[in-house]
C-alpha cells in the first residue's frame, strides 16, 4: 500500500514538473502572432483602465505582483524581465485570452474581454517594464 501511494505521489510530482517546464518555455505558435494594435498613448491608456478593472486585484495596481494567500499563489510581477509564459506580444495575448493551467490560477479572459481590448492590455503591460 505504501509503495503504491509513494508511486502515485512521485507520478503526480513528475507531471506537475513537466507542466511547469512546458509553461516556462512559452508558446511558439502564439509567439508568431503579431500585435495588430499600435502602442499609441490612446491604446496604452485604454489598456491601463482595463488593467485596473480586471488585473490589478491579482497583479497589483502597478503590475508588480500580488502576495497571494494559502489557496492562491501570488500573481507574477509584470514589470520585470522574468516572463515564464513567454515574452512576445502574442504570448502575452494568449495568456490573457486563454489563461494558464489551473495550478497557476490564471483564468482565461477571452470570454470577458474582446481581442482588441486584450491587445490594449498587452500594450499597457509592455509600458510597465522597468527601464
Amino acid at each position: 500500500m505504501r509503495s503504491s501511494s509513494s508511486r502515485m505521489l512521485l507520478v503526480g510530482l513528475l507531471l506537475s514538473c513537466l507542466v511547469r517546464i512546458m509553461i516556462a518555455q512559452g508558446d511558439p505558435e502564439a509567439a508568431k502572432t503579431k500585435n495588430p494594435v499600435p502602442a499609441t498613448p490612446e491604446s496604452i491608456a485604454a489598456g491601463k483602465q482595463l488593467f485596473q478593472r480586471s488585473c490589478a486585484t491579482c497583479h497589483g495596481v502597478n503590475g508588480q505582483g500580488g502576495s497571494g494567500n494559502d489557496l492562491i499563489p501570488g500573481a507574477p510581477d509584470l514589470t520585470d524581465a522574468d516572463w515564464k509564459h513567454g515574452s512576445t506580444d502574442g504570448e502575452i495575448f494568449s495568456v490573457i485570452k486563454n489563461g494558464v493551467p489551473p495550478e497557476l490560477n490564471m483564468v482565461p479572459f477571452g470570454d470577458q474581454i474582446r481581442d482588441p481590448e486584450i491587445w490594449n492590455l498587452v500594450n499597457y503591460i509592455r509600458s510597465l517594464a522597468k527601464k
